[in-house]
Parts: C-alpha cells; sequence; structure tokens
C-alpha cells in the first residue's frame, strides 16, 4: 500500500518502430482507500470504484448479496432518491453501472472529464450513505429474480455457472453470483446494510481513473468525499484455498447444439506461471481467428459457430476452460479435437518463430484493448486491489517477451498433461 504519499510509475518503449508512454500516478487515504490514475488524452474519463469483495465472500443465506447490492446502492442515500442517483450521471451525457465478480464489486461511470467531481460525489454517497428503502429492495428483488431467469433461459451461460458449483464443490467460489430465489426473495434492507457495513470497508476499495486529469486534482476530489470515513476490520476471509474436483457431467437439455465446458486448475494471480499461461490461452483460444482451437475445429471441420477459451485467475486458485457450442452429432468429436490440442501444447514445444508471432499478437492485442479508456481504467482497478504496483503496458510486453518455448511447454504441461478436468455438456 502507499499511504500518505504519491507514486509515480511510468515506462517508456519501443517495439516495432513504435514509441508509447505509460503513466500511472498513485496516493492512498489515511484510511486505506487506493488512487490510481491513467493519464489518457481525451475528453471523456472514466472512473471507478473496485471493491475487494465478492460472492465468495458470502455464505448460507447470504449467497448472492454482493450483487444484490450492487444493483441496490442505486436506490437511494441519504441524500437522493433513485432516480436523483440515475440522473445525477446520465443527466450530463454520462453513464453509469456496476458489476459483481466471485472477488470483486465495481461501480463506474464514464463521463466528460469536467464531470468527474460529480461522479466521485456520487460514489461516495451510494457506498457510505445508502438507505435501502423497503419499496426499492421489493422492486429490485422482482428485478434480479427475472435476470437469474435470463440466465436459467441461456444454456451458453448457465454452464459457466454450474461448471463452477461442480469444480469447486463445497467452497464458496462455487456457488453462482446472482444467488438463488429462495435467498434474494428473503433479503432485507436491515441484512444487506448489515453485509455492507462488515465487507466493504476502505481499505479493500480502490478509486481508478483513466483521463486527461491532473493528479493533483483527484487527490483533492478523492480526500474530499472519501477521506472522512473510517476504516474498520471487515469479515472478508479467503484462509480456506478451493480445491478443484475433476467430473464428467451430461444434462439432457432441449437445445438446438450441444454445449460444451472442458476445463482444469491454472495458475492463481500470484503465480509465476500466470503470464506464460496467459499465453498459452491465448494460442489456444483467444480472440483472434487464427486460435488453434478454433482453426482445429471450426475452420477445419464447420463443427461449431464459436468455440474460445477463457483463462480466469483467483487469489488463490484459477481455472482454465473451453467452451464450445457445436452441433448435436459432433459433441464427441469436438471433446476429441479439444484434448488433442491440449494434448499437443504439453508435448511440443513452439518454435521460435511460432512463439515471436504469438507474442507479437498478444501485444497487439493488449495494446488495441487497452486505447479504450473504459478497459484500461478497469484493467487498473483491479490489478491495484490485488498488487501494490501496476503493470505498465511497457513491463507486460516485457514479460511477455523473455517467455521462451521452454516456458510455455514446461507450464502446459503442468496444467494440461493430467487427467484432473472437469467436462460439462448441455444437450439431447
Amino acid at each position: 500500500m502507499f499511504f500518505g504519499r504519491i507514486q509515480y510509475f511510468g515506462g517508456f518503449c519501443v517495439i516495432g518502430g513504435d514509441c508509447f508512454f505509460t503513466m500511472y500516478e498513485y496516493h492512498t487515504l489515511p484510511n486505506g482507500i487506493r488512487i490510481i490514475l491513467s493519464h489518457t488524452p481525451s475528453r471523456v474519463v472514466y472512473s471507478g470504484v473496485y471493491i475487494n469483495v465478492g460472492s465468495r465472500d458470502e455464505a448460507g443465506a447470504d449467497e448472492g448479496m454482493a450483487h444484490f447490492i450492487e444493483h441496490s446502492l442505486f436506490k437511494g442515500t441519504e441524500h437522493r432518491r433513485a432516480h436523483h442517483i440515475l440522473n445525477r450521471i446520465d443527466g450530463v451525457g454520462g453513464e453509469l453501472n456496476a458489476f459483481t465478480t466471485k472477488e470483486e464489486t465495481a461501480i463506474y461511470a464514464s463521463s466528460l472529464v469536467e464531470h468527474l467531481d460529480r461522479c466521485l460525489e456520487l460514489f461516495a454517497d451510494v457506498l457510505f450513505h445508502s438507505t435501502f428503502p423497503e419499496n426499492e429492495i421489493a422492486k429490485e428483488r422482482d428485478v434480479v429474480l427475472e435476470e437469474i431467469n435470463s440466465y436459467s433461459d441461456t444454456p451458453a451461460e448457465l454452464i459457466y455457472d454450474q461448471f463452477e458449483e461442480l469444480a469447486f464443490e463445497g467452497h464458496p467460489l462455487a456457488h453462482n453470483i446472482l444467488g438463488s430465489k429462495r435467498n434474494v426473495r428473503r433479503f432485507t434492507p436491515d441484512r444487506v446494510r448489515r453485509h455492507l457495513r462488515s465487507n466493504y470497508t476502505p481499505s479493500r476499495m480502490v478509486i481508478t481513473v483513466a483521463g486527461d486529469v491532473k493528479f493533483e486534482r483527484l487527490v483533492r476530489l478523492c480526500e474530499r468525499y472519501f477521506a472522512g470515513y473510517e476504516d474498520h476490520p471487515s469479515a472478508v476471509d479467503r484462509s480456506v484455498k478451493p480445491v478443484f474436483h475433476s467430473f464428467e457431467r451430461h444434462v439432457n437439455r432441449h437445445t438446438h447444439q450441444a454445449h460444451l465446458l472442458l476445463g482444469c486448475e491454472a495458475p492463481d494471480i500470484y503465480s509465476t506461471d500466470k503470464t506464460a499461461f496467459t499465453l498459452l490461452n491465448n494460442i489456444l483460444g483467444g480472440p483472434a481467428m487464427n486460435s488453434r482451437l478454433n482453426v482445429a475445429v471450426r475452420e477445419h471441420y464447420g463443427f461449431c459457430y464459436n468455440i474460445e477459451s477463457q483463462y480466469v485467475p483467483f487469489s488463490d486458485t484459477g481455472l482454465f476452460y473451453i467452451y464450445a457450442g457445436a452441433d448435436l452429432d459432433a459433441r464427441e468429436r469436438v471433446v476429441r479435437l479439444i484434448r488433442t490440442e491440449l494434448e499437443r501444447m504439453a508435448t511440443t514445444a513452439l518454435t521460435d518463430r511460432q512463439l515471436r508471432r504469438a507474442q507479437q499478437q498478444f501485444i497487439g492485442q493488449m495494446a488495441i484493448n487497452n486505447d479504450l479508456g473504459l478497459n484500461e481504467m478497469q484493467s487498473i482497478g483491479k490489478a491495484c486491489l490485488n498488487f501494490e504496483h501496476v503493470d505498465t503496458l511497457e513491463e507486460m510486453n516485457a514479460d511477455i517477451l523473455r517467455l521462451t518455448p521452454a516456458d510455455l511447454l514446461r507450464v502446459a504441461d503442468r496444467y494440461f498433461n493430467t487427467d484432473n478436468y472437469g467436462e460439462l455438456t448441455y444437450g439431447n
């Protein structure tokens, strides 16, 4: 953490003849709230508050509470009614939003630079002064229940939740973010307030901003709106490490295509294997049309419209999974093709030329992604929750370029050359 002082990290790099510069500035308020700014030349500023509390920090009857709080924060404060909150940002052409993951909750906004003040003030208001009025909570219960119904009607989304329930059975990471209908129907304003006070403490918060903002001004605004709230111990307890369970499950559902998910344990967010695994994931099933899985399954055989892999690192474990929506008759052949590609990655090293191409492709993808201010703001916010130093794009590029074929082969062998897989399929 950076207490009471400003920290600066910058980077300069030349790749393929192009020069660029990244600058992050840091500050920590006396109550533990961290601030990070990424300077981007734009009239639009992206701001948010990331909180190191998510669905894994719930148990029993409170499962689904973090997501419900994310919805309910905008339903009224000591100073504003719900429609005043919505109009505060939208009324000047901005956008206000929020999301919940297994380990984080975030509220964020996009606005013109001159409206950063009102964004930060609103964040503080909803986080520390929300009243959760009963009539608004009652309406939001119905909204969340419909969101649960929507997921249930979408097998391509539901399958991820069920996969994680099976993979981490018996651990808080297993339960889905939305919670159960039974729990949601029983959430009351008092329970919401109690959970918020117990878990969402200042030292678990990061204020993240990307835009053309003077850092001294940002610090003054954050001191004005956030410094007055005292920190206290949080009830969050992540001392029990999750264990990945292998399984093979088929669920009979009336679908027009087979939905399948094959996955295994992966490096956690602090692992020294994380960079190599990230590149492996991109080679196998990243967004590019030349990913190995896309070429092997879609381009060669036309078995599916969509096939992709995802790597999700948590604080104490990680998940890697491959999703495919395939023709019902081709389901078993698709699984065999996927397993062949995984075995190939774990047993055959990339050539130097293949590695260089993969590195340059990934570096280009990251640069394009980070060029979007919203993505940059969210990326540094999440990183700052877990690390004292957020790597610049140049530092990440250097880490990727240091990887060797032997590094990738070692990591692929460790995680892919195993019988400890989960396999879940939906279909007739």
